[in-house]
């Protein structure tokens, strides 16, 4: 390297010699920590502030340093910065270029803090906008399900347990069902977004400072909630990068199961649900392909994000404390998981809601496989029939039912009679499809009535957090 590019490096008083070539580029971060510019920009200028109202530097100084920060900030945004790989990563190129506008005062800037303390509050900064923004997505996919689910509270479509035909559901009951899912991760979200909301600003490299720095300041300033109360953990540990990548492999399960039950629903084994075209592909051999390419790449980049949780776990299962330069890996894995994250959200927001459900080939579905047996059994129980044995009398007739090729519905009153003689003529409201959606009707149950008063519920709840 050349001597321009070693007195580039903020560092080298202590060494003899230049940084290796292969070595410079293998520790640099800035092609991906740059992301982390405004959130740099933002902790220096309030560091700052409030170097300036402790006296370490002069108003004029102050003045000079957030006009410098405040053009390299427009600079980075347009694109005509002038990265450099030399200077590691994104702290030090905005300081050799503060230093470059500015003169000596932009050497002061790094008073009383270390990359150690600034790194992990840009992180921070970084992830908890990243979070308001993966909320917001969670609300809009929220909305569009609870208002699917209004429209189809009294569609009938059957449930599976095993992938077995089970009972009969409301197809909005089964909409809820994935909405209930998403309000636990937002809620995931937003108590990850607490934890992480501490303020390591002035722990410095892992003891703290010996200037007189007021964190109470930085802390308002920068909007966290109170400033970390130890050092040594605030720069070393990385557990809200890892709760926030925990919670975002949970809410991409959920997705991934949401994809799974799409691709199967849009399979002409099923054909229950229609996407509309923009969200989906054909094949390049077979032109009747339709190809729910949208839910399966969601499902792909599950496993994507589960990695990338992995990772940062065994990143740091073996660090001790303080800092180490390991950590350097976190970030890369965590801006994925936060991109993956809002495309998929962002895919499904605008995808879900758009499904057209085909409502008589759920409901010829939901006819088969003897889905109101349980439906037949709880009536025999409400006739005086002991549950275990009402299980077997109806065990008996779904055999008969198998055998004969006819459902318990198309069967007539001799033939039920014949399994139970207190089946009467009133066994036909329950056998029927509408007859045991309704008949579901209290708190979490699949009645269409349950379904709406959920849907103003989801409603009053949407309108709260929006």
């Amino acid at each position: 390297m050349t001597d321009k590019d070693t007195s580039q490096q903020l560092w080298t008083g202590r060494f003899t010699e230049a940084t290796d070539q292969f070595v410079e580029a293998f520790t640099a971060s800035e092609h991906f920590d740059r992301r982390l510019y405004r959130q740099d920009i933002r902790g220096s200028m309030a560091h700052a502030r409030m170097l300036a109202d402790a006296g370490v530097l002069t108003e004029p100084e102050r003045d000079s340093i957030l006009a410098g920060l405040a053009e390299i900030e427009q600079e980075i945004a347009q694109g005509d910065f002038p990265w450099s790989p030399a200077l590691e990563d994104v702290h030090m190129n905005i300081e050799q270029r503060l230093t470059d506008r500015i003169g000596d005062a932009g050497k002061k800037l790094h008073t009383g803090r270390s990359r150690n303390d600034q790194i992990a509050t840009d992180v921070r900064l970084y992830l908890r906008e990243a979070i308001d923004a993966i909320t917001a997505e969670l609300l809009r996919f929220q909305r569009g399900l609870v208002e699917l689910a209004d429209r189809e509270a009294d569609t009938i479509i059957p449930g599976f347990t095993h992938l077995q035909v089970a009972q009969p559901l409301s197809f909005g009951h089964h909409m809820l069902a994935w909405y209930e899912m998403l309000v636990r991760d937002q809620e995931r979200m937003e108590d990850c977004q607490r934890r992480l909301n501490v303020m390591p600003l002035g722990s410095a490299a892992l003891a703290g400072t010996s200037y007189p720095i007021d964190r109470a300041m930085t802390c308002a300033e920068l909007g966290f909630d109170r400033p970390s109360d130890n050092s040594l953990d605030s720069v070393s540990d990385r557990d809200f990068a890892m709760e926030f990548t925990a919670a975002a492999a949970i809410l991409l399960t959920h997705t991934s199961r949401m994809a799974e039950e799409m691709i199967l629903w849009t399979s002409p084994m099923f054909d229950f649900v229609d996407l509309p075209d923009r969200f989906c592909t054909g094949s390049s051999i077979m032109p009747q392909k339709k190809n729910p390419d949208v839910a399966e790449i969601v499902r792909g980049k599950t496993a994507r994000v589960n990695g990338h949780l992995v990772g940062l776990l065994t990143l740091m299962k073996s660090q001790p404390l303080a800092y180490n330069r390991d950590n350097q890996e976190d970030k890369e894995p965590l801006f994925d998981t936060v991109d993956t994250v809002l495309d998929v959200l962002r895919a499904f927001a605008d995808m879900v809601p758009a499904m057209e459900p085909k409502r008589d080939n759920m409901f010829a579905a939901a006819k088969k496989g003897f889905s109101t047996a349980t439906d037949l059994a709880d009536y025999l129980v409400r006739k005086g029939v002991p549950f275990r044995d009402a299980h077997a009398i109806v065990g008996a007739a779904v055999r008969h039912g198998v055998e004969q090729g006819v459902d318990l519905a198309d069967m007539d009153l001799a033939t039920l009679q014949g399994f139970s003689d207190a089946i009467g003529e009133d066994v036909y409201e329950v056998l029927t499809l509408e007859g045991s959606l309704a008949a579901r009707d209290h708190i979490g149950g699949t009645a269409p009535a349950q379904v709406r008063t959920q849907v103003r519920k989801a409603r009053e709840r949407l309108e709260r957090d929006e």
